[in-house]
């Protein structure tokens, strides 16, 4: 059986399981669950701690998981691998100071940097050659420099009003830009690919639509330049030869646009249909 691990609490630990259910696997119901065996898809789930995933990965105690490409990082397990990126839990991580204080990483070399990341600030630095005093902590990083525990800080940054609220600005390059992944083993275990094709199969289900419409023949030109579709759209012929049928696959993210474009060329009765999984 491929043994999977998935986060038990946190920001990635709704997602994962409800694209696993969708990927057609039987998961937990009871969230005190920390192990569930699906026989029917000869897999068994362990429910862990997200810090702890690629460690018992990198292991090869369990052969694949889902946790944060920040924290693959930050466990610096040498046998964890990332396989794929999976479209959500996305984070950047940047540095913060008083303003003025520092303007580059560079200007870090001997301070305090207070962190709840260690293992992937320490890396980050170490490709730049600086080389710092690291405070690790497990939360309220932003709280740190007006504590005096640490001269400058480095976490998760979305919009900067939490660090700005704490007297912080954002300086120097982006450490990391992260989100969920899907990480293996050293070895590769049977079910991975099947895994992984399922999984892919639901990112596309998330990100497209099927757009039917039908269009005067003389203008499939024009209305495939709006929606090109992944490889090329499916065209039909109606029963009325100046006409066609034409179903497409767009990004979700653009429907309205892609469906008011094509109706400003002549296109009619298009509908837009979710897809609920997909093998490309």
């Amino acid at each position: 059986m491929l043994r999977i691990a998935v986060p038990n609490k946190g920001s990635l630990a709704d997602t994962s399981t409800e694209m696993l259910q969708e990927a057609g696997y039987t998961g937990r119901r009871d969230p005190k669950d920390l192990h569930i065996i699906d026989p029917a898809n000869e897999v068994e789930f362990f429910y862990l701690r997200p810090k702890d995933i690629a460690t018992y990965v990198g292991s090869g105690a369990l052969d694949v998981g889902i946790t944060g490409r920040d924290l693959l990082l930050d466990a610096r397990m040498p046998g964890a691998r990332e396989i794929e990126s999976l479209g959500f839990g996305e984070s950047t991580f940047r540095f913060a100071a008083p303003p003025g204080r520092f303007t580059s990483v560079e200007g870090l070399e001997g301070v305090r940097v207070a962190t709840a990341y260690p293992g992937l600030v320490d890396g980050f630095l170490d490709d730049h050659g600086v080389a710092v005093d690291l405070v690790p902590l497990d939360g309220a990083v932003e709280s740190a420099v007006r504590l005096g525990v640490a001269d400058a800080v480095a976490d998760v940054v979305s919009t900067g009003t939490t660090l700005r609220q704490a007297g912080l600005e954002i300086f120097g390059p982006v450490i990391l830009e992260s989100e969920a992944v899907l990480i293996g083993a050293p070895e590769e275990a049977d079910g991975t690919q099947t895994l992984l094709r399922r999984l892919r199969g639901v990112m596309v289900a998330r990100r497209y639509v099927l757009i039917d419409y039908d269009l005067p023949a003389r203008l499939i030109d024009e209305a495939v330049a709006i929606a090109p579709g992944i490889e090329s759209p499916t065209i039909s012929p109606l029963r009325d030869p100046e006409w066609l049928a034409v179903r497409v696959m767009s990004p979700r993210k653009d429907v309205n646009r892609v469906m008011d474009a094509l109706y400003a060329i002549g296109a009619r009765a298009i509908l837009v249909t979710a897809i609920h999984n997909a093998r490309l």
